[in-house]
């Protein structure tokens, strides 16, 4: 096993001409991807991996200036991809990894060639003619609960962000992950990725672009999901299901895995 692939915790599963890599967001890893994984590895060699300052990586290996911006990850991505030896794949990003996914597409459009977003979004702060979802204060209180009391904050932010009640297996192996990142760590990806704003490159990402949303999303409104249709810059399509949360794979995977399985089966590029 290369450095890269062990600082990531990179695993291979299943066997197949194509290959599809599935990139996990804010407070998880790749056990988020748990329902879905099943379903492809008799079809498909996949590839997990664990986002540098989630709670499996080494907290070591966090480079606080590398990683203020997503492009600090997109090439982790590149990196992976590259020792692995793989020619081409479908990119599965979910929240903040559809905008990495994206940004790899465009450095590297030969590795990267389709993109299947899940709960994406380019900027998530209000801006003049766009709707985010937050306002500068909201970002803000965020950050300072994070701060002043890291567990109390895991413990409120996971409900809200996956939609149902504490008692809930998804809330509660959200908030798990969620409080397993090192708290100074986690306060620096959020600042990272609230404070992103991806939307001068949509159009430069030419790679087919399946972008998949749930209905009702704290992170991410319903517009968002046409901002990306209309802004990504190749063919794009659009399924808003009828789920609630911002993580419909992991807390409706009966509903979420068969749309998902249909996007990355299905090609929009003829």
């Amino acid at each position: 096993m290369g450095v890269v692939e062990e600082a990531h915790n990179v695993k291979l599963v299943g066997s197949g001409d194509q290959t599809i890599v599935l990139a996990h967001g804010f407070g998880t890893d790749q056990s988020v991807w748990k329902h879905l994984v099943p379903h492809l590895v008799d079809d498909y060699r996949v590839i997990l991996f664990d986002n540098m300052g989630a709670g499996t990586t080494n907290p070591d290996y966090f480079d606080f200036e590398r990683y203020s911006t997503l492009e600090g990850y997109a090439y982790d991505v590149i990196a992976i991809l590259e020792e692995l030896r793989v020619k081409s794949c479908i990119f599965v990003g979910h929240s903040v990894s559809a905008m990495i996914g994206a940004i790899a597409s465009i450095t590297r459009p030969d590795l990267v060639t389709k993109l299947v977003t899940v709960s994406a979004s380019p900027r998530y702060l209000n801006d003049a003619n766009y709707y985010g979802g937050f306002e500068k204060e909201d970002i803000q209180q965020l950050f300072e609960a994070m701060q002043s009391n890291y567990k109390a904050w895991c413990d409120g932010f996971a409900p809200l962000v996956v939609g149902g009640d504490m008692e809930s297996v998804a809330v509660q192996e959200f908030s798990r992950t969620l409080f397993n990142m090192r708290p100074d760590i986690a306060l620096s990806v959020a600042q990272t990725i609230f404070q992103s704003d991806m939307r001068h490159l949509l159009c430069h990402v030419t790679i087919p672009c399946h972008i998949i949303q749930s209905m009702k999303d704290l992170a991410v409104p319903i517009v968002i999901s046409e901002y990306l249709h209309q802004n990504f810059g190749g063919k794009s399509i659009v399924e808003v299901m009828q789920t609630d949360g911002h993580l419909p794979q992991l807390s409706s995977p009966d509903v979420v895995i068969p749309i998902l399985l249909k996007h990355i089966r299905y090609s929009i590029a003829t």
